[in-house]
């Protein structure tokens, strides 16, 4: 190990390949506790620079934003399976395509989209028994399947369907699971990961073509107004974005990879975010009784005991504190990257172009700088006057900017109407006795299966 330059602040630059790929989260931890705001280590080929500071992390996501780009590793990385979708599409392309989805996450729309939600949490519930045991990761996935499907496809999504994604998500995820002899390795290796992972991909990508073959055989253009619902429709069309990317196609504007990047993007992403959300707060409330006796408070105040709807969800504060303590602690994106396409100074240093910035939600999120007792669940820390000097991007689950996640929105409310119609009905109380552990892909994930034993509420 060597620094470079020396002083308080200085850049330590580190053989780090190994050790991240061994644990992620420890890793990033160690090195933001050790040095300063900019920490420059190798990550197997890549040169990269991490920011810990919310400052030089807004000036990256936000007011110099146009500086920087998503970096290249991530489209040789992950490019064959999320293509140039909105996720990983640049300049022009992301520009356009944006522009495109706009109306599927306009808020009129999402508003109308609460009973769906509810609707199908409560035919989860169905299956629910007091006692039994379930592990709620793989509920609260299929869960937010359902639902993306529905929102943004326009589909329903049967039983067997739903299987075979969430058979086929272990395979991509393990694909992007820190390893530095798995990032050297071609993708035409014939390794077991790399058949099991474009199998994966195939049953996926059929699996969106099928629905794709499905919905044109239905009205996805200009349709009587009176026939959506307020806010659905715009000039009496549908505004699920299947809807609007079979309608560009239709005039030319979309391409046949344009539909599947964008489609395999929003299955995936659409989903996993707010799973591993919920799956976490289940997680911290049943370890805070406190906590979990003042949501159930709450939501017996302002419902009463029935369904909540999109009116009530302003009220339902603790509830909403609730979900931002959970993606503080444990956010399921917790780190992201970005590429100077110029030579750039943050934190007093000089960043090239071509390198590797990373942001990690997980360092940010749980430092002592930005937070009391950081590792302490506290979803009163979000209460206005609490918030009031915290530094902006000291809390950054969504990303930020221009590039901000453009479903920020639907996953809040889809949050807060399941936490809200689930923790009406139970208690889940996690059945381990030691805390789970964590890996690290495209997303943080349980390492293993978050069994929760449930109990009626009284």
């Amino acid at each position: 190990m060597s620094t470079t330059p020396p002083g308080p602040k200085g850049i330590p630059v580190f053989g780090a390949s190994r050790q991240y790929a061994r644990d992620p989260f420890r890793f990033l931890t160690g090195v933001a506790e050790s040095y300063g705001d900019v920490i420059h280590f190798d990550l197997g080929p890549l040169d990269t620079y991490m920011l810990t500071n919310p400052t030089d992390i807004e000036r990256v996501l936000v007011s110099e934003a146009s500086k920087f780009r998503k970096p290249q590793f991530q489209d040789q990385a992950i490019g064959d399976l999320l293509g140039d979708g909105l996720l990983m599409s640049e300049g022009a392309t992301w520009q356009k395509q944006r522009q495109l989805a706009q109306p599927a996450f306009d808020m009129r729309r999402i508003s109308t989209m609460a009973g769906m939600m509810t609707d199908r949490t409560e035919t989860m519930l169905d299956s629910w028994h007091d006692g039994d045991v379930v592990d709620v990761q793989l509920e609260m996935t299929r869960l937010t399947v359902e639902i993306i499907v529905d929102a943004m496809f326009g589909a329903d999504i049967d039983d067997e369907r739903i299987r075979l994604i969430q058979e086929n998500l272990e395979p991509l995820g393990t694909r992007f699971e820190p390893d530095p002899i798995r990032f050297l390795m071609p993708d035409w290796a014939p390794t077991r990961e790399n058949r099991e992972y474009k199998q994966s991909l195939s049953v996926l990508e059929d699996l969106i073509w099928d629905i794709v073959d499905e919905r044109r055989g239905t009205e996805y253009g200009p349709t009587p107004a009176s026939s959506v619902a307020e806010g659905e429709s715009v000039g009496g069309e549908p505004m699920d974005l299947l809807s609007i990317l079979l309608r560009a196609y239709d005039r030319g504007e979309q391409t046949d990879e344009n539909l599947r990047d964008e489609l395999m993007t929003m299955l995936l992403a659409g989903h996993d975010t707010t799973a591993l959300t919920l799956t976490y707060a289940w997680y911290l409330l049943s370890q805070h009784p406190e906590a979990e006796a003042k949501l159930h408070r709450e939501l017996d105040e302002v419902l009463g005991g029935r369904t909540p709807t999109y009116e009530d969800v302003r009220q339902l504060e603790y509830t909403e504190r609730v979900l931002n303590e959970s993606m503080r602690l444990y956010p399921p994106v917790y780190v992201m990257f970005r590429e100077p396409k110029v030579d750039v100074r943050l934190g007093g240093y000089r960043i090239p172009e071509g390198s590797a910035i990373m942001l990690p939600q997980w360092v940010v999120h749980r430092s002592e700088r930005w937070w009391e007792n950081p590792l302490e669940f506290d979803p009163d820390r979000w209460a206005p006057e609490r918030m009031r000097d915290r530094p902006r991007f000291a809390y950054f689950p969504f990303g930020g900017g221009p590039r901000h996640c453009i479903g920020k929105h639907l996953s809040l409310l889809e949050g807060r109407l399941i936490l809200g119609t689930v923790a009406q009905q139970y208690e889940l109380d996690y059945i381990r006795d030691r805390p789970f552990s964590l890996r690290g892909s495209l997303t943080m994930h349980p390492q293993e299966p978050m069994g929760m034993r449930l109990h009626a509420r009284k």
